[in-house]
């Protein structure tokens, strides 16, 4: 089996619901992204043989194929450049980086872009079904689905809750790691942490145009009491919107190659893909599975927890990356290191690159070897993805 390499990743800075990236549409913000990763890398526009596009909610302004509208919108890539747009929930540019590495693992190509893009603002989420359902043109859970699963309402909110009770958390671990995203999150973009992997994107303001740089959605204020202030998102639960990922609006992207690739084009990669791994549980505690991915993913790779230097595991509740740590017996120092998607945003379908192109400038930065990846996704799935740096 051959070797993919990933050349570089970059991400947007994180906007707000209704924040600075409002006003950019979908296909613009993830071309920006294609764009500045052809830029950074040098790669030839030409020699890209596909994208693949991730992005949950592709309705309205991310309907009929965002993917290949984001390649048409950009001011790099030819139009001869295909692209496909997939939906694996959270983890769809997750996925993307994976079918991209199994693209050129398999030497059916040997340069693939993965990217994902998601406007949380512009296209809210859980709106492609709730347009549906109110217009009376059907439910998403069908006689079958619902004979298996009687009278089940799908949840991420009761799977982060139910988490919280399994794994024994408590309100104020949950807080506690809250904070923590906040602060680290703080720190990394004080430091200078994030330049090397954020795409600038030009935005209009009241005072006119401006370079989005830096993730909108960080509590610099953040406070304990503050946080654990917040109300419950439901009566004796534990989870509260400040212990829960941010709604957000980004792109995301991350070039894959192969070693031919790499001497053909003079490329220098950041890492190789060294273990692919995705698995499907319980759909109904859902948030659950990135604890038991992993372990297999560990398996096939040989390798242990504690040989992994840094690891990136999304924050769409406080109570996943918590119950994971227990789970694994992982070293806390090494997880998130730069904050997660509590302070900084979970743009749904870009969050896979934008996760992968944290973890690879931070592993660089601190000159570590491995690094692990992993996200829970609706319906019980979560993808694992392990990196060697080179």
């Amino acid at each position: 089996m051959l070797t993919a390499y990933i050349v570089d990743a970059v991400r947007t800075a994180g906007g707000r619901r209704g924040g600075r990236l409002a006003g950019v549409h979908p296909v613009d913000l993830a071309a920006a992204s294609l764009d500045h990763l052809v830029d950074k890398t040098g790669i030839d526009p030409n020699a890209i043989e596909d994208v693949v596009m991730g992005c949950v909610s592709q309705g309205g302004e991310q309907a009929m194929h965002v993917g290949r509208n984001a390649v048409l919108a950009s001011k790099r890539l030819p139009q001869s450049v295909p692209a496909v747009s997939i939906d694996r929930q959270c983890g769809s540019s997750q996925q993307a980086i994976q079918f991209a590495a199994q693209a050129v693992m398999s030497g059916t190509q040997d340069v693939v872009i993965a990217a994902g893009v998601e406007s949380m603002t512009r296209v809210p989420m859980g709106s492609t079904a709730a347009f549906h359902m109110k217009e009376g043109l059907g439910h998403y859970k069908s006689p079958g689905l619902e004979e298996k699963y009687p009278g089940i309402r799908w949840s991420q909110f009761a799977g982060a809750e139910m988490l919280v009770k399994k794994h024994g958390l408590t309100k104020d671990d949950l807080d506690r790691f809250a904070l923590s995203s906040h602060e680290k999150a703080i720190a990394a973009t004080q430091a200078g942490a994030f330049r090397d992997e954020i795409v600038p994107v030009t935005v209009e303001t009241p005072e006119g145009e401006s370079q989005h740089t830096v993730d909108e959605g960080i509590r610099f204020d953040a406070t304990l009491d503050g946080i654990a202030g917040v109300k419950l998102l439901s009566e004796g639960g534990a989870l509260t919107a400040a212990t829960s990922s941010q709604i957000c609006d980004g792109s995301s992207a991350a070039l894959v190659v192969s070693e031919d690739a790499l001497k053909r084009y003079g490329l220098t990669p950041l890492a190789r893909v060294h273990t692919l791994t995705v698995t499907a549980g319980d759909p109904v505690i859902m948030l659950e599975e990135p604890l038991f991915a992993t372990d297999k993913a560990l398996a096939r790779a040989g390798i242990k927890i504690d040989d992994i230097d840094l690891y990136e595991v999304n924050e769409a509740f406080a109570s996943v990356p918590l119950a994971w740590l227990k789970h694994t017996g992982a070293d806390p120092a090494r997880l998130n290191v730069n904050g997660g998607a509590i302070a900084l945003g979970h743009p749904l379908g870009a969050s896979g690159t934008k996760l992968m192109a944290t973890l690879l400038h931070a592993l660089k930065a601190r000159g570590k070897k491995y690094g692990l990846q992993t996200m829970c996704e609706g319906g019980g799935v979560a993808n694992v993805t392990i990196v060697e740096m080179v």
